[in-house]
């Protein structure tokens, strides 16, 4: 029989990991069909919200700065948002939505354009399978700027993107998206690029994977 101890510190453990997710990880539900067809109206996901643990300012500014050895400007713990990867996060241009999920397409200093039907990145055409059907708007080629994103949805002619609202601030990325947990249909763990690494139901194809409102 377990004593008094063990199970205080099955149950103090239990608790902390709790914490610890709870801290690290939020449930998302995709809204629209933006992200067609490789994410669906009303799924769930988890997005990780701890892997670009980043300041630019303040206590943890300071320590991150130490850590990195760097002066100034936003240092991430681990890295920053990497081109194709789906990302969570606040909406710059107000209350449209609470919260927007879109796939980086282009980080601080990459050139963006976007003509003939496709988008190019740093003078090479995207090798992807979803086409620029619908221009919004903006000058191209353009150059994102530091601490910014430039992000697209997949389903392009129906998406409101960085077309529409310009360049993401890196302080309003949420986290990046990890696990596809609903339906069961669309169990999903996601790569450090946006890409389903594995299907968890037997069966289901390995697909990319983006999301969006």
């Amino acid at each position: 029989m377990k004593s008094l101890r063990e199970i205080s510190e099955t149950a103090i453990t239990a608790v902390l990991i709790f914490v610890v997710l709870q801290m690290s990880t939020q449930s998302f539900r995709v809204d629209g069909h933006s992200m067609d067809p490789t994410m669906s109206d009303n799924q769930h996901v988890l997005v990780n919200k701890f892997v670009y643990a980043s300041a630019d300012a303040g206590i943890f500014g300071d320590i991150l700065h130490a850590i990195k050895g760097e002066d100034e400007g936003r240092t991430y713990l681990f890295h920053g948002p990497q081109r194709d990867d789906v990302i969570v996060f606040k909406p710059p241009t107000g209350p449209d939505a609470d919260f927007l999920v879109k796939r980086v397409i282009g980080i601080p200093g990459d050139e963006i354009d976007i003509r003939g039907g496709r988008v190019w990145v740093n003078g090479e055409p995207r090798d992807e399978m979803f086409p620029v059907t619908k221009s919004i708007g903006g000058t191209y080629p353009l150059t994102v700027e530091e601490d910014k994103f430039f992000m697209l949805g997949d389903n392009r002619s129906r998406s409101n993107d960085s077309r529409t609202w310009g360049q993401l601030p890196a302080e309003n990325v949420v986290g990046r998206v990890w696990f596809g947990y609903w339906p069961p249909s669309e169990i999903s763990l996601f790569s450090s690029v946006g890409s389903a690494v594995n299907s968890i139901i037997p069966g289901n194809p390995v697909k990319l994977v983006g999301l969006f409102r």
